[in-house]
């Protein structure tokens, strides 16, 4: 059973950093894609960035050059470094996973990913 745990999520200032990460269970962070997305109240759902099993990034123009996709394949998470960030940054994030060794282009299908996590709130204030 593959399960998806976020954390790292709380509230910070404009301008500030925060490190999300996504620990897998049940499934194998280095042979797949993965991507995080965010949804804000009232919003359509975001894909914000994804990195394939080759470590090949792609990002939504909203964060490129502010965030940063990883994984620690030794410790199967998924991890998303966000810095300068801001307030239209305030949603929640959500880690999901492929059953594909590539991603698509942006932008991000979520329809593309089986496995989700339940979330964790970022909230920045201005």
């Amino acid at each position: 059973q593959v399960q998806l745990v976020e954390s790292g999520g709380g509230s910070v200032q404009a301008g500030g950093s925060l490190r999300l990460s996504c620990a897998a269970s049940g499934y194998t962070v280095s042979s797949y894609c993965m991507a995080w997305f965010r949804q804000a109240p009232g919003k359509e759902r975001e894909g914000v960035a994804v990195i394939d099993r080759d470590w090949i990034t792609r990002y939504a123009d909203s964060v490129k050059g502010r965030f940063t996709i990883s994984k620690d394949n030794a410790k199967n998470t998924l991890y998303l470094q966000m810095n300068s960030l801001k307030p239209e940054d305030t949603a929640m994030y959500y880690c999901a996973a492929n059953i594909s060794p590539a991603c698509g282009w942006i932008p991000i299908n979520g329809a593309d990913f089986g496995y989700w996590g339940q979330g964790t709130q970022v909230t920045v204030s201005s």
